[in-house]
């Protein structure tokens, strides 16, 4: 088996699975109880979000734990708005996850004044349209550190700086779940991030709030998470999120090289095919860890069904949108449309991935393209 669909979701690292193990075996005491069994636990989620805090440049107090990518940008969204006087506009991007793009159009229908960013044909943000769709009345813009489809990365910081000069009072939301310690941290009000793209198990994810930043909290209980999120903490989870950035803030740079590494070799072995497109920057532009190709003449749902019985998974777009029906919006919105959608494939990569893999890949996918457009044309 080839897994190039990281981008989806990473294997656990195998510590971060013995740790989350040990949580729910040994130490599944329930860190809101008053005994020491339990302080000692609440003392160790102290320690996970102080270490993810650091990672993010951050307070431990401004660090709060949701179950998710998702659960934290529409808490981002939804949370922050609602804690304002008032309606105003908010711009978000043309190419924003779904969990930030339906909650955009769910604000719209609340009558909040949503307007969509364009990108250029790489699926970056384009600061001078971004800049004439900033009015007085802003109240929020989201726009993601790095594209999930085209591996894009966005100016965050000049992003930053262009609201702080022209809507100061203004918020900046950042969906970081592709980038976070794949891109250096970023200056904004608010981050979002999920373990199970960065080798934790799914079902835990952080939300940064830089004070004085208020987020009205839609989850009511026990109070947890300093009252943003009630709820059972979810110990095991934390605890391997924070195993697995820890190991991945130890080897950094040599995860990075090999990620890289492999996405180079795989695009230099794919552009030897003929009538090939890149989706996205140049290779060595772009994050490290994704890469989208067309391969013209050939529909890709049906090659990355082909790819998969030869054991090599691929993707079409993000995992959220896989099982809804119509074109890419993603795609739409970077002007790739018609035989270039159609035939568009990401690939997205961990640092367990090799180039002996993208060698493999390479061969398996220019046998399927040569097989299926031979079929297309009879």
């Amino acid at each position: 088996m080839i897994y190039f669909d990281n981008s989806a979701t990473t294997p656990c690292l195998k510590k971060a699975a013995e740790i989350a193990s040990e949580y729910m075996t040994e130490k599944y005491f329930n860190p809101a109880a008053a005994y020491a069994a339990s302080v000692q636990t609440e003392r160790d989620v102290s320690a996970a979000r102080a270490n993810i805090a650091s990672l993010l440049q951050a307070e431990p107090s401004e660090v709060f734990f949701t179950s998710c990518g998702t659960e934290s940008n529409n808490t981002a969204l939804m949370g922050s708005l609602a804690a304002m006087h008032g309606r105003g506009r908010v711009i978000v991007s043309a190419v924003e996850h779904p969990s930030v793009y339906e909650a955009a159009i769910e604000l719209r229908e609340r009558g909040w004044d949503v307007q969509f960013a364009p990108v250029d044909m790489t699926g970056k943000v384009l600061l001078p349209e971004l800049a004439s769709l900033l009015t007085p009345d802003t109240r929020l813009v989201s726009i993601m550190h790095v594209n999930n489809e085209s591996g894009a990365v966005n100016a965050i910081d000049d992003i930053y700086a262009l609201m702080k000069r022209n809507v100061p009072g203004a918020l900046l939301h950042v969906d970081g779940v592709q980038a976070f310690m794949k891109e250096a941290p970023v200056r904004c009000d608010m981050y979002s991030v999920s373990g199970h793209k960065l080798h934790a198990p799914k079902g835990v994810g952080a939300l940064l709030v830089r004070k004085p930043v208020r987020v009205k909290p839609y989850l009511m209980g026990g109070g947890q998470e300093s009252g943003m999120r009630s709820g059972t903490t979810n110990v095991p989870g934390i605890m391997a999120f924070s195993a697995a950035v820890s190991d991945f803030a130890e080897h950094r740079e040599e995860y990075l090289d090999a990620m890289r590494g492999v996405k180079l070799r795989l695009y230099s072995n794919l552009s030897r095919i003929r009538d090939v497109r890149l989706n996205g920057p140049e290779p060595d532009k772009g994050a490290p860890h994704i890469l989208n190709m067309s391969f013209m003449g050939v529909r890709g749902e049906v090659l990355l069904n082909a790819l998969s019985e030869k054991g090599l998974y691929v993707s079409t777009g993000s995992a959220c949108a896989a099982h809804k029906r119509g074109k890419n919006r993603i795609l739409n919105a970077m002007g790739i449309t018609g035989d270039r959608q159609d035939g568009a494939i990401r690939f997205s990569f961990s640092h367990f991935n090799t180039v002996q893999e993208a060698d493999l890949a390479a061969q398996l996918i220019e046998e399927q393209v040569s097989l299926l457009r031979r079929f297309r044309r009879r």
